[in-house]
């Protein structure tokens, strides 16, 4: 009896581990604005592979790639229409205060992380895939 219980356990516990979707987080950290359009397009081509409720994605952007989420990126609508699917844009926000910036100098809809090498790593531990394009 007991062994039928702890089979049971097993089998639900590795239906769980298939149920899980996979992660992947992109680093964003030059000053590029060609890489920053690729990273969208990765965003989106991972999701068309997968399906966008298939998989969870978020983009982190640090360092020399702030310029990608500030007020005025040339790539505003883009990252709206990255946020509208699903995937996450996230700022490092010891990047903000290096660089003297508020989350008023950035772009509204995103959101913020402490660190943006400690979020890539952590992500990392917990079975996310990482992309730097």
């Amino acid at each position: 009896f007991l062994l039928g219980i702890a089979a049971l356990g097993f089998a639900s516990s590795s239906v769980l581990a298939q149920a899980a979707k996979p992660g992947v987080v992109l680093q964003v950290s030059d000053d590029n604005p060609k890489t920053w359009s690729q990273t969208l397009n990765v965003v989106k081509n991972i999701q068309n592979a997968y399906g966008k409720d298939k998989v969870d994605i978020e983009v982190v952007v640090f360092g020399l790639g702030a310029g990608m989420l500030k007020l005025d990126s040339p790539l505003a609508n883009r990252i709206d229409e990255t946020l509208a699917t699903g995937a996450q844009v996230s700022m490092c926000e010891n990047t903000m205060k290096g660089q003297k910036l508020t989350r008023d100098d950035m772009y509204p809809k995103i959101g913020y992380v402490p660190a943006g090498v400690i979020e890539i790593i952590e992500k990392q531990k917990q079975g996310w895939t990482v992309i730097r394009p």
